[in-house]
């Protein structure tokens, strides 16, 4: 087992005018790393994760200083893989239980984290990665545009969190498995088709998720989901891709379907453009208790 080459450093940076930014944690790259295992952990602030043409494995930047939060940080490299372990945590900060208490109960203190307090994180679009991403309370803007992501994982508790492509380039590799739950948070993931997903896990709690795939899908995609007392929002492809749904509900729940998808059977819908076994077609087999799911087309 061989340590990772990580640098702390306290490097003064400008990110517009006013706002110092400051260089936290560099981990270098080696020529043995063939995959980036990184999981990253935030308890509070608001998070930004961004594609980066470095080399470097992980970059990340805040307007904190070494005062004002703690972290714990783990790094090897086992044969041809990187192992990254980072969990930041903001100081004097009231707690996740507290802050879901107020958005489950609507108290006076909100539900949203409005700390101006942040982290940008940077991931090389040279190296392959499987992510695990965990937020707390707060809020996360992660895009993917370009990086090579094999497997993801994001679990949200009290936060709200944006996953997007934001510039339009697609996953570097097909995606294995993009697995993303929420408790009491909300999440939505734009523009899905460009994760390459040949399977994508959806767990709803008692908040709300919305997942776009109004973009032409590049590769077939199967969606398994689940929704406890939350809403699931679906947007549909706007071209001719076939759709497949299965719903295991209960009288509990709420469904809305389009006209697009018509009812073939006992829990069962599909487009009329739909045949089983279709390798491009998006086949949904979703699971409701007491929450809603409620299927959109992608241009309304």
């Amino acid at each position: 087992m061989r340590i990772l080459i990580l640098t702390t450093c306290w490097i003064v940076s400008w990110f517009g005018a006013g706002a110092q930014v400051k260089k936290q944690f560099v981990v270098e790259n080696t020529t043995a790393c063939e995959l980036v295992k990184l999981s990253l952990k935030a308890n509070s602030s608001n998070c930004y994760i961004k594609p980066s043409q470095g080399a470097e494995v992980l970059t990340v930047f805040s307007n904190q200083s070494e005062q004002e939060f703690s972290h714990r940080l783990a790094k090897t490299v086992r044969g041809n893989q990187c192992l990254v372990n980072l969990e930041v945590e903001e100081q004097g900060d009231k707690g996740i239980s507290q802050s879901i208490s107020a958005r489950m109960f609507n108290s006076s203190e909100g539900s949203v984290n409005t700390s101006n307090k942040f982290w940008k994180m940077y991931l090389s679009t040279s190296k392959p990665y499987a992510l695990e991403m965990t937020y707390g309370i707060g809020s996360a803007n992660i895009d993917l545009s370009g990086l090579a992501i094999k497997k993801l994982k994001i679990n949200s508790g009290s936060a709200d969190v944006v996953v997007n492509y934001i510039s339009g380039v697609e996953n570097q590799v097909e995606m294995d498995t993009f697995f993303v739950k929420v408790d009491l948070g909300s999440v939505m993931v734009k523009n899905i088709s460009f994760a390459k997903a040949k399977v994508m896990l959806a767990d709803v709690g008692f908040g709300n998720m919305t997942l776009d795939f109004s973009q032409k899908p590049l590769i077939g995609n199967t969606i398994k989901g689940s929704v406890g007392a939350g809403n699931l929002i679906i947007l549909l492809p706007t071209d001719q891709t076939p759709v497949f749904v299965h719903i295991k509900d209960s009288w509990l729940c709420s469904i809305k379907m389009p006209a697009s998808l018509k009812k073939t059977g006992e829990n069962t819908f599909a487009t009329a453009n739909y045949t089983k076994g279709d390798k491009q077609a998006i086949v949904f087999d979703l699971d409701v208790s007491m929450g809603s799911i409620l299927f959109k087309e992608g241009n309304r």
